[in-house]
C-alpha cells in the first residue's frame, strides 16, 4: 500500500508539473524533437541525444517484466508499454498502479514473450546503454547540457522523466514478483538489483532464468472459450 501511494503521488506530481511547464506550447520543443528523431547529431548535445534514446531502453526493461506479468492480470500490458514509449513514466505508471501482485505464470509463451525472455535481449539492452553513455561522455558538452536543462522545458522534463524511470523501479513490485516467479527471489538479491540505477535491472535481465513454457491450464482454456463465446 505504501509503494502504491508513493507511485500515485509521483504520477500526479509529474503530470501536474508537466502541464504547468507546458512544453508543447514552446517553439524549441519541436526543434529538439525533430532533430532527435531525425538523428541530426550536429544540432543536439550528445547528452540529450543519449538520454532520449535511453528513454527507449527503459520501456524495454519494464516490458521484459510487464508482459509476463500482464498475462496474469485482468488487462494487457501492451497499451501501457506503447504509452511509456510516447510519454515515459506518465504512460507507464498507470499499469504499475492498477496491477495486482502475483507470482505465477500459467500460460504459453508466444514469440514476443519468448523474445523478451531471452538473456540475449538483456545483453543487447546493456550494450546499447553502454554505447549511449560512452557517446555522451566522449562527444557531449556537460555544461551546455546543464544550461539547456535550466532553460528549456523539453530538456528539463525528458531528463526528469529519465530519472523517474529509475526512481520508481524499486517502488514497484514487478521485480519482486518476477524473481519469485522464476524461483530466484532473495531479499538481499532483490535490493542489490533494484537499488542500482539502470544497470541493476539490465544485469538482472542478462542473468535471470527463463520462465517454464507451460501449456494453458484447464481453467485458462475454459476462460478463453467463454470469452470467445
Amino acid at each position: 500500500m505504501v509503494r502504491r501511494s508513493l507511485l500515485a503521488t509521483i504520477w500526479i506530481g509529474f503530470v501536474g508539473y508537466t502541464l504547468w511547464l507546458a512544453p508543447l506550447d514552446q517553439p524549441f520543443t519541436w526543434f529538439f524533437a525533430r532533430n532527435l528523431v531525425t538523428l541530426q547529431w550536429g544540432e543536439i548535445n550528445a547528452y540529450l541525444m543519449a538520454i532520449f534514446w535511453m528513454m527507449g531502453v527503459w520501456p524495454m526493461i519494464y516490458a521484459c517484466l510487464m508482459f509476463a506479468d500482464g498475462r496474469m492480470q485482468n488487462f494487457p500490458a501492451w497499451p501501457f508499454f506503447i504509452a511509456s514509449n510516447l510519454s515515459g513514466v506518465i504512460g507507464l505508471l498507470p499499469y504499475l498502479l492498477l496491477r495486482q501482485r502475483n507470482q505465477a505464470f500459467r500460460d504459453k509463451k508466444d514469440y514476443w514473450l519468448g523474445l523478451l525472455e531471452r538473456r540475449s535481449t538483456g545483453v543487447v539492452l546493456l550494450l546499447t546503454t553502454l554505447a549511449l553513455i560512452a557517446f555522451a561522455v566522449i562527444v557531449g558538452d556537460w555544461n551546455d547540457y546543464m544550461a539547456q536543462f535550466h532553460s528549456y522545458a523539453f530538456v528539463h522534463l525528458i531528463s526528469l522523466d529519465f530519472c523517474l524511470m529509475g526512481l520508481i523501479f524499486p517502488l514497484t513490485s514487478l521485480l519482486d514478483d518476477d524473481m519469485q516467479r522464476r524461483g530466484v527471489y532473495r531479499p538481499e538479491r532483490l535490493w542489490a538489483i533494484a537499488l542500482v540505477p539502470l544497470f541493476g535491472p539490465l544485469i538482472y535481465l542478462c542473468w535471470r532464468p527463463a520462465l517454464p513454457n507451460l501449456p494453458p491450464t484447464s481453467a485458462t482454456v475454459s476462460s478463453s472459450i467463454l470469452e470467445a463465446l
